[in-house]
C-alpha cells in the first residue's frame, strides 16, 4: 500500500525568520497526523535555519531544486550533496516554472533524478501539460513524453524511489483545479506508462501527486480518487492553517 505524501512548495516566499515562524505553526499541529508523509520546500535561504526544528519530527525537509553536477564552476546552482548536508530527504525537479522561465527539459529532468539518486535524494519529478495542449487534446502525449523521457534508463529499482508529481500548469496559482476525475484520468495513465517503462509491480508501488491549486476546499475529493497519492501544494501550502487542513485530508 502506498503512503501518502504531502509536500509543500514554498516558491520564492519567506525570509528566514518567516519560515521558522511558519515551521513552529506546523509543527503544533502536526503532532496529531498519522498514515502520510509531509514535505516543507522551504527557498535555499531558509533550509539550514529550518533544518533543527525537524528534527525528531514527522515533518521532512525538501528543495525547489538542485544542479545535476556534484560540484562545480556553476555560478548560483546548488549541488546535490550541499542539500544533503543541511539535512533534505527531498528534492523537486521539472517543476514547471523551472520548465518556463529557466529552461528546464526533459534531458536537464533526466540528468538531476540520476544526481539526486546518488546522494540519496528522493526526487518529486514534476510533469504537466499547459492550456494549449489541454485544449487541443494533446495532454496525454505530453505528460506520456515528458514521464518516458526524464525516466530514461532508470532502472525500476530507481523508479521506485521517485516520487512523480501531476501538476496541470494551467491549474498553477490560478484557482482552477483538475477535477477529481479529470486528475485521476491522467495519474491511471502516467502509471500506466510506468507499467510499459519498469513493469506493473514498480508502478504499483510509485507515490502519484496532484498539484494545481490544491486547497483545503479540494483535497478530501481529490485524496478519495485510486491514484492520487498525495499534493504538491503552492499557496495553500505558506499558511500553517490551510496546510495543516490539507496534511489532514479525511
Amino acid at each position: 500500500m502506498r503512503t501518502p505524501i504531502i509536500a509543500g512548495n514554498w516558491k520564492m516566499y519567506k525570509t528566514v525568520g518567516e519560515a521558522v515562524d511558519l515551521i513552529k505553526g506546523l509543527l503544533v499541529g502536526l503532532g496529531q497526523v498519522h498514515g502520510r508523509e509531509v514535505v516543507v520546500c522551504p527557498p535555499f535561504t531558509a533550509l539550514y535555519a529550518v533544518r533543527p526544528l525537524l528534527i525528531g519530527t514527522n515533518l521532512a525537509l525538501g528543495a525547489q531544486d538542485l544542479h545535476y553536477e556534484p560540484q562545480g564552476a556553476f555560478t548560483g546552482a546548488i549541488a546535490p550533496t550541499m542539500l544533503t548536508d543541511v539535512g533534505c530527504r527531498y528534492v523537486i525537479i521539472g517543476h514547471s516554472e523551472r520548465r518556463q522561465y529557466f529552461g528546464e527539459t526533459d534531458t536537464s529532468v533526466n540528468r538531476k533524478i540520476r544526481a539526486a539518486l546518488t546522494v540519496g535524494l528522493t526526487p518529486i519529478v514534476c510533469v504537466g501539460e499547459v492550456k494549449a495542449e489541454r485544449d487541443r487534446g494533446e495532454a496525454e502525449l505530453v505528460v506520456g513524453r515528458q514521464v518516458t523521457a526524464g525516466l530514461a534508463d532508470l532502472r525500476p529499482a530507481e523508479v521506485a524511489r521517485l516520487v512523480i508529481a501531476y501538476e496541470p500548469v494551467w491549474a498553477i496559482g490560478t484557482g482552477d483545479t483538475a477535477t477529481p476525475a479529470d486528475a485521476q484520468a491522467m495519474h491511471a495513465t502516467i502509471r500506466a506508462l510506468l507499467s510499459k517503462q519498469v513493469g506493473a509491480a514498480t508502478a504499483a508501488t510509485v507515490r502519484i501527486q496532484y498539484g494545481g491549486s490544491v486547497k483545503p476546499e479540494n483535497i478530501d475529493e481529490l485524496m478519495a480518487q485510486p491514484d492520487i497519492d498525495g499534493a504538491l501544494v503552492g499557496g495553500a501550502s505558506l499558511k500553517a492553517e490551510s496546510f495543516l487542513r490539507i496534511v489532514s485530508f479525511q
